[in-house]
């Protein structure tokens, strides 16, 4: 079922089976959420990529941006899939080109995105897409780099929320879309 902050369409994947959780990690009390066990499963990381296809498939997507490194894994098959373009967004220092940046706070510290200056046109239609929403920090910093450039996001979408880190909430305050195929309570 899909956890949308817009209460659309829903599917029947369920990727919650697949995730890991790893106590106590990257620090003690965090329950890491892992997502490398869905995706080392062939039949079921086309469903998870059937299942953003299938929530945007008749949508006017004129780009997928995604959120590095995680969101490089999700976007990449989707725009395929979407026959759209893909752009990354990355952390500091690995892009190569002209950049405009953005920075963030993150659970555990603080970091800044970039994004190349000329990888989004002014009114491209954008799918913004990461693997979990925690604080909100790492998507709200992207679709600031996709606002900026001219761009509009046309919703923010990942794998797992943690809504009580309240990065959904906040998200949906600032006026982005959200959409989630799965949620875990606690942080």
């Amino acid at each position: 079922m899909s956890v949308d902050s817009n209460k659309s369409t829903t599917h029947a994947f369920d990727p919650k089976a697949y995730i890991r959780t790893v106590p106590d990690w990257p620090k003690p009390g965090v329950q890491f959420r892992d997502i490398t066990t869905l995706m080392s499963d062939a039949r079921v990381f086309r469903q998870l990529i059937d299942a953003f296809v299938l929530q945007y498939a008749d949508q006017p997507v004129d780009a997928v941006v995604g959120i590095d490194a995680r969101g490089f894994i999700l976007g990449a098959p989707l725009a395929y899939q979407l026959n759209t373009g893909f752009i990354p967004v990355r952390k500091q220092g690995k892009l190569p080109f002209d950049t405009l940046e953005e920075a963030y706070e993150l659970e555990y510290g603080q970091g800044v995105l970039q994004i190349h200056a000329d990888a989004l046109s002014p009114g491209q239609r954008v799918l913004v897409i990461d693997d979990l929403i925690a604080t909100g920090g790492t998507l709200q910093a992207a679709c600031a780099l996709v606002q900026r450039l001219g761009a509009q996001v046309l919703e923010c979408a990942a794998i797992v929320d943690l809504p009580d880190l309240g990065g959904s909430k906040a998200l949906t305050q600032a006026g982005f879309k959200v959409r989630t195929l799965c949620a875990f309570e606690g942080d």
